[in-house]
Order: structure tokens, then sequence, then C-alpha cells
């Protein structure tokens, strides 16, 4: 105890300095790199903790692995222009969802799909993303909290106004279980353990090593993707002087390397699946006829890769030139932070009173002047007027079509039906008389026509014939006695013809005038 206080006091004696910290053991980076890869999946597992809030009984569903599989399809789905459809997704991911509870009904299937795809898009959030906090050891030794915002599966806009899914660098590195890993190594380190597994006839240990190369080729166009969209926008925030075309040289021979690689095993692929029916049964050869598959998925998306890296060179070219020569901002936007918000912030506020009221004042935008300015009237006075034609433009000649006649009654049909309807004004008679009457006219739609003008009937517009000075008016009364038809149902109607008063009617003429 003794020389441990003496230790401590001889700073303090002799001026030495002591000695700085020892920096914590997260300083490694390899640690944060971990601790990032953790809080990558942390989503995947909160879905099994927050499946007990759903209305419900959903404890029988592993959202976890419904999640990693949502990703996988995601991944596989999405191009290089274009990404995956939100309801093709959910109809791949129900299959998953339905085998682990069969005996549910197929609305909560499709409810457990959507609710775990929406939580990878972090639907809930403001900019859907997700945060992490870790930790690790300044250049002092002091400890410092990190903020870790991350996406997993993000929507990116569609042609027409459609929206896209894409899956991130991160949630690629879920799959694969590492993270910030060299795309271009991680991509040969696994077609080379590809290539030995297939020598050695483990084609199940095979496929997982092919589905993480396939991963990785995905994450090598996403990498290219977002550099040219970055050029799109501003050509000065993408290094093209050395950063990119050396990374677009690496990649062109990249994927010729791998194209050649990826031909090379799909040749031991097709010969281990061509001899497997005879040594290792159907079971062998079913995983290498699915190797054979997603290595030529592989050798697809790498000429795709190709093509782009191609045209990378032309469209910075042409997006230089583009923004280069682009007119210049009418004025220079005002900077609310550093030019107001921040010096006005520490003033007292008599002083800051006199800014924002300054600005406030200005910047309501323009009013429209009470007076015309000389200028402008100047202008509309020298300005000679534009001719114009006597008669003015010609007008277009419009295209007329025929109306079709959609009537399914003709004219001949209520000519018949109009004589079987004149009716004495003290002869009136039944509807099922009136009914037969037509049946033996021989038109199989006349008794039809004969029926909707006796229903018609039943409430006769009395006023509009008085207007309009008719001396006849159909009229139908029911009386209570049944229909006895064999194609119309109701009451038997007593249909009848009622006379009207043509004297009262020009009287009433008379009078309006």
């Amino acid at each position: 105890m003794t020389e441990s206080a003496a230790t401590t006091s001889t700073p303090a004696r002799t001026g030495v300095s002591a000695p700085s910290p020892a920096p914590g053991p997260a300083a490694d980076e390899g640690l944060a790199r971990r601790l990032r890869a953790l809080a990558c999946t942390a989503p995947l597992h909160d879905l099994d903790t927050r499946k007990a809030n759903l209305a419900g009984e959903y404890s029988t569903y592993e959202m976890a692995e419904l999640a990693l599989a949502a990703i996988d399809l995601v991944t596989l789905q999405m191009d290089f222009d274009t990404g995956a459809d939100h309801e093709q997704i959910v109809a791949k991911l129900l299959p998953r969802v339905a085998a682990q509870a069969p005996t549910r009904e197929s609305a909560e299937h499709e409810r457990v799909a959507r609710w775990v795809l929406e939580n990878m898009i972090n639907v809930g959030s403001v900019d859907r993303g997700f945060r992490a906090v870790y930790g690790t050891f300044g250049p002092d030794g002091s400890y410092v909290r990190r903020d870790y915002d991350f996406k997993l599966i993000e929507e990116v806009p569609g042609p027409g106004g459609s929206v896209y899914l894409r899956t991130t660098d991160e949630a690629v590195n879920v799959l694969v279980g590492a993270l910030d890993t060299d795309v271009t190594s991680a991509q040969i380190a696994a077609e080379v353990k590809l290539e030995v597994l297939i020598s050695r006839g483990r084609l199940a240990d095979a496929q997982l090593a092919a589905e993480q190369a396939r991963y990785r080729t995905v994450q090598y166009a996403e990498t290219l993707r977002r550099t040219l969209e970055a050029t799109r926008r501003d050509v000065r925030a993408v290094d093209w002087l050395s950063a990119v075309p050396d990374m677009i040289t690496e990649a062109l021979d990249h994927v010729a390397d791998r194209y050649r690689h990826e031909n090379a095993i799909l040749t031991n692929i097709r010969k281990a699946r061509d001899e497997a029916a005879s040594e290792r049964g159907p079971d062998h050869k079913r995983r290498a006829a699915e190797l054979v598959d997603i290595v030529k998925d592989c050798i697809r998306r790498h000429t795709q890769l190709q093509s782009r890296l191609l045209e990378a060179g032309p469209l910075f070219r042409a997006e230089q030139d583009r923004q280069s020569f682009a007119p210049p901002a009418a004025r220079a936007g005002l900077d609310l932070y550093g030019q107001l918000l921040a010096p006005a912030l520490p003033l007292p506020l008599e002083q800051a009173t006199r800014v924002t009221d300054a600005f406030f004042a200005r910047g309501t935008g323009l009013r429209t002047p009470g007076a015309v300015r000389l200028g402008d009237l100047t202008d509309m006075l020298l300005t000679p007027p534009a001719p114009r034609e006597h008669l003015g433009a010609e007008m277009p000649e419009p295209d007329l079509v025929a109306t079709p006649d959609d009537s399914r009654f003709s004219e001949e049909q209520f000519a018949a039906a109009m004589e079987l309807l004149e009716l004495p004004p003290d002869a009136p008679r039944r509807l099922s008389g009136l009914l037969a009457d037509a049946r033996r006219r021989g038109e199989p739609d006349l008794p039809y026509l004969i029926a909707l003008l006796a229903v018609h009937a039943a409430s006769p517009p009395v006023g509009t014939a008085y207007r309009q000075g008719e001396e006849r008016l159909l009229f139908a009364v029911d009386d209570g006695t049944p229909l006895e038809d064999p194609e119309f149902g109701g009451a038997d109607l007593i249909v009848g013809t009622a006379l009207l008063d043509a004297a009262g009617m020009t009287a009433a003429r008379t009078e309006a005038a």
C-alpha cells in the first residue's frame, strides 16, 4: 500500500505526466464489426418477442425463420434495375407460414406473412430504418457510445409510380453470416469452397456454399448500382478519377475470372448429376440439379453485371456533360440554420427579435405592386397587336358516331301493344286476358311489353297528361285478384282507359296564357 501511494504521488513531485489509460477491448475494429453484425440480427429476434402482442395465438410461428425467408426471397427476386414485388413476396412466403401451422386458416397465414414483411421494412418508423447502439473506446481510452443506422429491406420507386423491394448489404450479410466483408475476396472464397465440396461429392454442403456465392454476386451488383445512382444525382460526389475506374477494372477482371470458374464448376456438377443415378441415388441427383440452377443464375447475374460495368463509363461522361452545362440556379438558397438560427440563438431577446422580424417581413414572398411599372407599360404600348382571323379559328369537324339502337322492343311490337291496350272507356280488361291475346299474336316479347306497360299504368302520370292536352290515359288498378300466368306473377290488374276533361284542359291553358 505504501508503494502504491508513493507511486501515485511521484508524478506530482517530479512533474512527470501520468500514463494514458490503456485502450479497452472494443478498440479492436474486429469487435466493433461483430457488434454491428449482432445488431443486424436484432430485428429478427425482436419479431419472436413481439409476436405475443398480436391479437390471437401466434406462439406456434417462428417469426425469425420467416423473416430470413423473406429476406432470401427479396434478394433472389430483385434484379439490377428492378426489385421484388410486395404481393409476390407475400404469396411466396405463404407456403412456409402454412407449413408451420397447417391447421390454421389461410387468412391468418396471410396476416402473419404481411406482418413479418412489413416489420422487415420497418413500416412504423419515420425513415423505415433500424438503429442500434454499441460502444467503442476512443483514443484517450474513454468509452464512446455510437449509433448504427441500417435497413434490411427498403422500398425503392419503380416505373409508373410502382414501388419495389430491395435488400440492403446488411440484409445480405445477415444471410451469409458476416458483415463488411470484402465482396471480391468473399466471392472467390465461396467459389473455391464450392469447387472443393463438389469434387468431394458433398452436394448438400455445396448447395449452401453456392447460395452464399449467389448472395455475394447480388451484393457486388448492389454496390455498382448505388455508385451509378450517386453519379446521376451529383458527379462530384463520386471519385471518378481513381476510385471508380479502379473498381470497374477490378470488377471486370473479377467477372471474367468468375465466369470461367463457374463454367468449370457447372461442368463438374453436371458430371456429378449424371453419375449420381447409378452410384448415390435420386437425392444426390436432385441436389446436383438444384446446384446446376443456382450456378446458372450466378452466371446470368455476372453477365448482367458485366454489361452494366461496360455502360458505367459512357454514363459518367453523359452525366458530366448534363450536370456541367445545366443552367445555374437563379439565386443561392438561404441556410436557415447557419445564417439565421445559429447567430440568433446567443443574442438577447431584444436583439434577436429585430433579426427575426426583419427576416420574416422580407421572407413572406413578393407582393403585387399597386401601380403598373413604366417598363411594363412601355412594352404593352409598343408591342404590335397580334393578327387575328376575322371569323376566328377554324372549328374542327366533329366526328359523329351513330348511337346503336339497343332497345329490346321494336317499333312494330310497340304498335301491336298499343293496339291491344286501346280499350273502350267503359270496357276495362284483366291483365291475364291481355297477356293471352298477346301470346296469340306469335311475338315472344310482346307479353313482356304488355306487362311492363300495365305495371307502369298502375301509377299514371295524370298531371303530365293533363298539361300536354291528352284526351285518353291508360290506368291499372289492383283489386286483390292474384295473377294466374305461367311466366308472370303478382296481381291480376284491371287495365282500362280514362277520358280526360278536354274543356277543362282548354280553360287551364287559356288561363296560363
